[in-house]
């Protein structure tokens, strides 16, 4: 059964125990933070190797007045994800029960997943002498025990409910049909690039706190094989210029010295 995770930002109270529970889980370092982020309170300023579910923190004004209203930033578990289409040793896996998860032992570092990934969830260990990619797994170890993320437990408002993908849904449109007042008729990972593990509710547009908008409906896979499948190719053909400036310059060259020595004999 697809599982999932449902976070309702109207309920976060950014008190980011989400981003101490992912830490702790995964034995991730802490990082030096700032007081201040630009205008507001969000540290740190962006997800990184270290970081991987971050709360953001955004300035909502409007008419009614001034109001913070907390996104979530990470690995959404795309239905089909574009990093393991894009993987060519399939050091990403996308399992039966949601997560995408990171096989260490066949990446080779080329960092596709990173281009094609329409959230910019896996980040890169530029700091490492054998650099690792790193991303949120939805916590695969503990759902193979049987125990849900440990984001979802840490929770104190209930704004993360962790289940089967089908009933999560059921349950977000129960609520914006429930209290419309209080959310855009929108759950966001829905049908996103053909539908996330990771759904989203909010009061505002989803753009307004930062989430990437205008994506297609349309799974990613088949556009990223197209475009990976041309690599080979075009690499052929850039080896084949390069291989006949090369051969164009040495003949030069070779005329140029014939010439030099035709001039020293005479």
């Amino acid at each position: 059964m697809m599982k999932g995770i449902l976070a309702d930002t109207t309920r976060c109270i950014g008190c980011r125990g989400c981003q101490v529970a992912c830490k702790q889980q995964h034995d991730l370092d802490a990082q030096k933070t700032l007081f201040f982020w630009g205008d507001g309170y969000q540290n740190p300023p962006h997800r990184t190797a270290e970081t991987w579910n971050l709360v953001t923190f955004n300035d909502a004004r409007s008419e009614n007045g001034y109001e913070w209203v907390f996104g979530r930033r990470q690995c959404f578990h795309c239905m089909e994800p574009a990093c393991v289409a894009a993987c060519p040793v399939e050091a990403l896996k996308k399992t039966p029960e949601g997560p995408v998860v990171y096989d260490t032992s066949r990446c080779i570092g080329c960092r596709y997943c990173q281009i094609v990934c329409p959230f910019n969830a896996p980040r890169f260990e530029w700091n490492k002498r054998v650099p690792e990619i790193r991303k949120c797994n939805m916590c695969a170890d503990r759902m193979a025990r049987g125990e849900h993320p440990a984001c979802t437990v840490t929770c104190a408002t209930g704004a993360l409910l962790f289940g089967d993908r089908k009933a999560l849904l059921a349950e977000a449109w129960t609520r914006i049909k429930k209290d419309p007042d209080r959310y855009v008729n929108h759950i966001y990972g829905e049908n996103e690039v053909g539908g996330t593990c990771v759904l989203h509710l909010a009061k505002v547009p989803f753009e307004r706190i930062g989430y990437p908008a205008g994506l297609s409906d349309a799974p990613f896979p088949n556009q990223i094989k197209t475009a990976m499948h041309a690599i080979p190719y075009a690499m052929t053909g850039m080896a084949a210029v390069f291989g006949g400036l090369a051969w164009i310059i040495n003949r030069r060259m070779s005329a140029e010295e014939k010439d030099g020595q035709e001039e020293n004999d005479s």
